[in-house]
């Protein structure tokens, strides 16, 4: 049985950015590094 390993990053590339401030805040809570692509907003 294997092992689960603990999440330390988390590469966030969406293109719907419905929600991803709620997502990224509770992976950062969780003590998770978040990356990005570094895409600006759609204007």
């Amino acid at each position: 049985m294997q092992q689960r390993r603990p999440v330390r990053r988390a590469l966030l590339s969406v293109s719907d950015k419905a929600g991803i401030i709620e997502f990224a805040q509770a992976l950062s809570a969780r003590g998770v590094e978040l990356l990005s692509t570094g895409a600006p907003p759609a204007c």
